[in-house]
């Protein structure tokens, strides 16, 4: 499913901040959410690059400005 390099995706994202892909044609699973990126497989990947900068989850990054 995720080998073919053709299929449209979507770029998923989770509570965390997390950033992912998922077939367009699958529902998303329970705890994320469409980012509003689509497009083949490389295109996703190359969007994620650009805006998933900040790797950290979303708690950590909150408790850190935090302390």
């Amino acid at each position: 499913m995720f080998d073919d390099e053709r299929r449209e995706f979507s770029v998923v994202v989770n509570h965390e901040g997390q950033h992912s892909i998922w077939p367009a044609d699958r529902d998303i699973p329970s705890g994320w959410r469409a980012e509003g990126f689509s497009g083949d497989k490389a295109a996703c990947l190359a969007h994620i690059d650009r805006v998933w900068t900040d790797l950290r989850p979303l708690s950590l990054r909150s408790q850190m400005q935090a302390d």
